[in-house]
C-alpha cells in the first residue's frame, strides 16, 4: 500500500500517477487532498467549473463534486480507461484501489508518507495556482445561494 501527500502537487499530473499506480495493481491512499493545486487563475478555474455545473439539470444530475476528496478521485477516475466501464472492467476494479482523504486520518499518521517531487508546484513556471480546498471552498459557498 502507497500513502501519497497530495500536498503541493498539480492535480492532473498527480491524477495520472495514481492512476498507473492502481492499474498496476497497487492500494493507493491519497491524503491532504485539498493542499492539491491547479495551475491557472483562480477566476478561470472557477468560470470552467460553474461551465460544468450548468450543463446539467439541477434536479436530475450528473450532481458535481465540491468536497475536495471527491474532486481529486473525480480527476483520478478520468485517467482510467473507461470504454468498457462494467463490473469486471479494469478501471473500475483500480478505481476501487484507490482511497482520498481531507487531511491526515489516525490510521495513516504513523505511517510514511510518499510525495513525488517531479510533479510539485513548484515546478510550474507559473505563479498563478489555487488550492483544491480554496475552489472547493468557492463551489460550496455559490452552490448555497
Amino acid at each position: 500500500m502507497k500513502i501519497i501527500d497530495a500536498t503541493d502537487m498539480v492535480l492532473g499530473r498527480m491524477a495520472a500517477n495514481v492512476a498507473k499506480l492502481a492499474l498496476s495493481g497497487e492500494e493507493i491512499v491519497v491524503v491532504n487532498c485539498d493542499k492539491a493545486v491547479i495551475s491557472g487563475k483562480q477566476h478561470v478555474i472557477m468560470r470552467k467549473f460553474k461551465q460544468r455545473e450548468n450543463r446539467v439539470q439541477p434536479f436530475k444530475g450528473p450532481f458535481r463534486k465540491r468536497m475536495p476528496d471527491r474532486i481529486v478521485k473525480s480527476a483520478i477516475r478520468g485517467m482510467l480507461p473507461h470504454s468498457r466501464w462494467s463490473e469486471g472492467s479494469r478501471g473500475r476494479i483500480a478505481l476501487g484501489k484507490i482511497k482520498c482523504f481531507i487531511g491526515v486520518p489516525d490510521a495513516y499518521k504513523q505511517q510514511k508518507l510518499e510525495t513525488l517531487p517531479e510533479i510539485g508546484a513548484d515546478k510550474l513556471k507559473t505563479q498563478n495556482y489555487s488550492t483544491i480546498g480554496e475552489i472547493s471552498q468557492l463551489l460550496r459557498q455559490d452552490g448555497s445561494k
